[in-house]
């Protein structure tokens, strides 16, 4: 069930605890792919994960600006501070709960957003609101996995899949050219960069036409899977916390 086209009285007759709310982020991804690619591919997973799994399952709005400070120099970029994060999706969340949907899984399109999400899930959890757990799509596609960069072949092949007029296509080259091959400026294993544009030209990291349509296929069928996986396990694990040792 959508809570966007639903009403309240749909909702109150659902038998269900299970919700999933998709989270990403509005943010540069290139000269090539749109703002809001980690927005669109987090709804397009959670859709078919929803789809696949045999219960009743509540689908929240989703929420489109994470954290994504590192992007700022880039025009059209979107982003609030990890605490307001936190705080905003926690009470998202947590008002779930107050209506019976006590098991949640966070589709999430954005890397930036992976540890905030993590410590509000614990905190959630720990705190006996809700069972809340985090599900970041491009790290359930098994090896394509070590391929992420941004705007890169991943996101890139997803989107020519599931909405191919979204990529200019024109300028694959210009995004070629700019990239950087990987994420920041290493020294010692130390990260020198706190900003993307410290290291790409563009914005974009890895090279996106190694993504094409059927690898983005692959991709979805791949995260959707890991998702109803998830989900599964979600809804029948015992919820309860263990007791003081």
């Amino acid at each position: 069930m959508d809570l966007t086209t639903a009403t309240w009285t749909d909702v109150r007759d659902l038998e269900a605890d299970l919700a999933v709310v998709p989270i990403g982020s509005t943010e540069q991804h290139g000269p090539h792919a749109p703002l809001g690619t980690d927005v669109l591919t987090a709804e397009a997973i959670a859709d078919a994960g929803i789809e696949r799994v045999d219960r009743e399952v509540v689908r929240t709005p989703a929420i489109p600006v994470g954290i994504a400070e590192e992007h700022r120099q880039f025009p059209g970029t979107m982003w609030v501070s990890e605490d307001t994060f936190r705080d905003y999706v926690g009470e998202a969340v947590a008002s779930l709960a107050h209506h019976g949907f006590d098991r949640v899984v966070i589709v999430n399109g954005h890397g930036g957003n992976v540890d905030a999400l993590r410590e509000v899930g614990g905190r959630l959890t720990r705190d006996g609101d809700a069972y809340v757990v985090p599900f970041t799509w491009f790290e359930g596609v098994g090896e394509h996995t070590a391929d992420m960069g941004h705007g890169g072949p991943l996101e890139t092949g997803l989107l020519r899949h599931l909405e191919p007029e979204l990529i200019r296509e024109d300028r694959i080259d210009e995004a070629q050219v700019g990239a950087a091959d990987g994420w920041g400026d290493w020294t010692s294993y130390a990260n020198l960069a706190y900003d993307a544009a410290e290291f790409t030209e563009n914005g974009v990291v890895g090279d996106p036409d190694e993504g094409d349509a059927q690898r983005g296929e692959e991709l979805y069928e791949l995260a959707a899977d890991a998702l109803v996986r998830l989900l599964e396990t979600v809804a029948e694990r015992d919820i309860l916390r263990p007791e003081r040792r």
